[in-house]
């Protein structure tokens, strides 16, 4: 059986972010049956519904990577308590326009990194309602909230907290599963 594939969407475009780290960790520890794929989505315009019927290149690019996708990782930190805006434009164009929704159907993972006590929390609920109207069945449990702080991280890019590395393979378990549920 070939693995499934899953298309991994970092809400955070800075280059030391604690959310591409994370995703590097999940993505380092994947069991077999899953192949993960970064999605680029840095380069996407910002969305206007006039450009529905005549999409962007970087758009097309993204909207297909999903749609070829067998699953989407959402990792994603939280700003001002809700998802980063160019996760929410990511997740607009691949909705849009109305009936050609790269998503529908997608079984969903979210993960987050946050210096913050709640650790992505509030930023992963607002996800979640939003991927809920996207018709995408999102794993519900176990959540995922990840807080930052020194020594998280080791220099190597893995994981150094070993609880921490045990709850995030028993998180990838249930998410494969979740995945082959609906795939």
């Amino acid at each position: 059986m070939n693995p499934y594939r899953i298309a991994v969407m970092v809400g955070s475009l800075r280059k030391a972010s604690w959310n591409k780290k994370l995703a590097d960790v999940i993505v380092s520890m994947a069991p077999a049956q899953l192949d993960f794929r970064f999605v680029r989505i840095d380069d996407l315009p910002l969305y206007n519904q006039d450009e529905d019927e005549n999409q962007r290149e970087p758009v097309r690019r993204m909207k297909q990577e999903v749609r070829s996708a067998d699953g989407v990782l959402f990792v994603t930190p939280e700003y001002n308590r809700s998802i980063p805006g160019v996760l929410k434009n990511a997740i607009d164009h691949g909705s849009r326009p109305f009936g050609d929704s790269a998503w529908e159907g997608k079984p969903a993972g979210i993960v987050g990194a946050s210096p913050g006590a709640m650790g992505s929390a509030l930023s992963q609920q607002h996800l979640r309602n939003v991927l809920a109207s996207l018709d995408m069945p999102t794993l519900a449990q176990p959540e995922a909230f990840v807080q930052v702080h020194d020594g998280v991280f080791d220099s190597k890019g893995g994981v150094s907290d070993e609880p921490l590395r045990m709850f995030l393979q028993g998180w990838l378990d249930r998410y494969a599963a979740w995945v082959a549920k609906f795939a």
